[in-house]
């Protein structure tokens, strides 16, 4: 019997093994990230430095394992610990403050909750079609957030928090300057809204949501009488007469037939020479990355058939609402603005 030792592996399948178990361990760090969102940690770093101990103490946590979690997270480059269990924060562990103009901690509090409790039943979703969160959950997740505010308060600033730097890159992009009403469909809080009305002095704007999503919205100085909120469904009706309807993120919700719902109403109701605005992230052909790939499936785990597009299904969609699309302009975000215009 040979007592050689085996031959190590080539440095190339090495690199490929450690890269898939990188890729395969993901969910560890999802939820490491989470935690440290949830207590806090960056917020309680805003001064400078802190000792684990006194992190522990006003965080709620046990000392030796938060050393164990700071110390995870630090070796991905997610705080920095300076001398021995004092930590500091790295211009990642920054995005995890509360107050950081480009905050994301809300972002991680959502998926390491009900987002990675549902994703563990992607399978199922794979097998069935059925999406994961209600297979999980016994509902849709639009309707499990009205039974659980404290979990769609921590959704609606996730969400805003990942926004504005797409919204930067729509207003740098799009030009609105033909515009005079502009509806946001399903606009949440105004936050699109309000940066385009801002830009565009000329512009009317009418925000439309849910009404218990618009009525704590406060129309900021400056934009009376160039802003209004109105409340209802837009699977009912929306708001007749703009002459633009703007779309965030909503289409990408939905299975077709009830985009076509959606966007018929709007067909009716838009003025003569009007047009819809889709922010979406649209889907490329071939291999190379691109988020709007995982992002269509966690539409696929979350959502009630939701699904991210390419142009040809824009194209297909919006034709069967008789709507004729115009042009996809890119932005310097993953989203583009999908235009379209009535047919014929």
């Amino acid at each position: 019997m040979s007592t050689e030792a085996p031959a190590p592996p080539p440095p190339q399948d090495a690199e490929l093994f450690d890269r898939l178990v990188g890729l395969a361990s993901g969910a560890w760090v999802t939820q490491m990230i989470h935690v440290a969102a949830e207590l806090g940690l960056a917020d309680q770093m805003r001064g400078g430095e802190r000792a684990v101990n006194d992190l522990a103490a006003a965080c709620g946590a046990e000392a030796d394992v938060l050393f164990r979690l700071l110390r995870g997270l630090a070796s991905l480059g997610i705080f920095r610990e300076t001398t021995p269990r004092r930590f500091a924060l790295t211009p990642l562990a920054e995005l995890l403050r509360s107050d950081h103009p480009r905050s994301l901690r809300h972002f991680a509090r959502m998926l390491g909750d009900e987002h990675f409790l549902s994703w563990n039943e992607l399978l199922h979703s794979v097998r069935t079609g059925e999406g994961a969160f209600r297979h999980r959950y016994g509902e849709s997740l639009f309707s499990w957030y009205q039974r659980n505010p404290r979990r769609a308060e921590i959704f609606d600033q996730a969400m805003g928090d990942f926004s504005r730097l797409q919204t930067e890159a729509v207003l740098a992009t799009y030009d609105f300057s033909g515009i005079e009403h502009l509806v946001d469909v399903g606009g949440g809080r105004g936050l699109l809204l309000q940066r385009v009305l801002a830009r565009h002095g000329h512009l009317r704007g009418t925000l439309f949501d849910q009404p218990q999503v618009v009525e704590p919205v406060v129309i900021p100085p400056g934009l009376e009488g160039r802003m209004q909120v109105q409340g209802g469904d837009f699977f009912r009706e929306v708001p007749a007469g703009g002459d633009a309807y703007l779309l965030k993120y909503i289409i990408h919700d939905w299975d077709d037939g009830a985009c076509l719902t959606i966007l018929g109403h709007i067909r009716r109701a838009m003025a003569p020479g009007g047009r819809v605005l889709l922010v979406e992230q649209v889907i490329p052909e071939g291999n190379e990355p691109f988020p709007g790939k995982l992002l269509d499936l966690n539409m696929l785990v979350m959502t009630e058939g939701g699904r991210e597009r390419t142009p040809a299904d824009y194209a297909a969609l919006l034709g069967q609402a008789g709507l004729a699309l115009q042009r996809i302009v890119p932005t310097p975000a993953p989203v583009s603005v999908v235009e379209a215009v009535a047919a014929g």
